[in-house]
């Protein structure tokens, strides 16, 4: 092959995973889109308000795998919200795609225990519960089929329902 050939074929391969990488970057980000949960990647993690670190620290979280919402994005900054509401700006390289929950019980009186859920061996509300776990504590989501999860608290692995969870949406599906 003389060196024109050469060239044309890197320039048409060029093209073609040029396009493939367009086509796979759009797929990821339409994928993506906010509204969407991740987790904090760290133990402790500024909330901004605003996307810069010029911006003053709102709050501090101080848990790594809290699952947060992210609501808007703005170059590297990520709007998020928690289980109560608190929002604010995080860098993203704070964040995880890592999908964890936080279980979610009554509010409780001062000084009352905490609530506490069954971690059910099955999805169904009569299955035998291998734990008791309480409202607050974050677990590990492994899938989701809209109505039940699997998930694991510690060394605990079972199902709790999807409503009784905080960082995964209404009616989601995780494979």
């Amino acid at each position: 092959m003389d060196r024109t050939g050469i060239i044309v074929k890197a320039l048409a391969m060029a093209a073609f995973f040029s396009a493939l990488a367009a086509a796979d970057a759009g797929a990821q980000s339409a994928a993506a889109k906010p509204p969407r949960f991740v987790s904090l990647k760290a133990s402790e993690v500024n909330l901004r308000k605003g996307p810069g670190t010029e911006y003053p620290i709102a709050w501090v979280f101080r848990r790594a795998g809290l699952p947060v919402k992210i609501l808007r994005e703005y170059e590297a900054w990520r709007e998020v919200t928690d289980i109560d509401g608190t929002k604010g700006w995080v860098v993203r390289t704070l964040l995880s795609n890592r999908r964890t929950a936080q279980i979610v019980g009554p509010k409780r009186a001062t000084g009352a225990e905490a609530p506490q859920e069954p971690l059910l061996e099955r999805p169904r509300a009569r299955a035998k519960a291998v734990a008791l776990v309480e409202a607050g504590v974050i677990a590990d989501l492994h899938t989701c089929d809209g109505t039940w999860c699997e998930v694991s608290v510690g060394d605990f692995k079972g199902y709790l329902q999807q409503n009784k969870l905080w960082g995964v949406g209404i009616g989601e599906k995780l494979d």
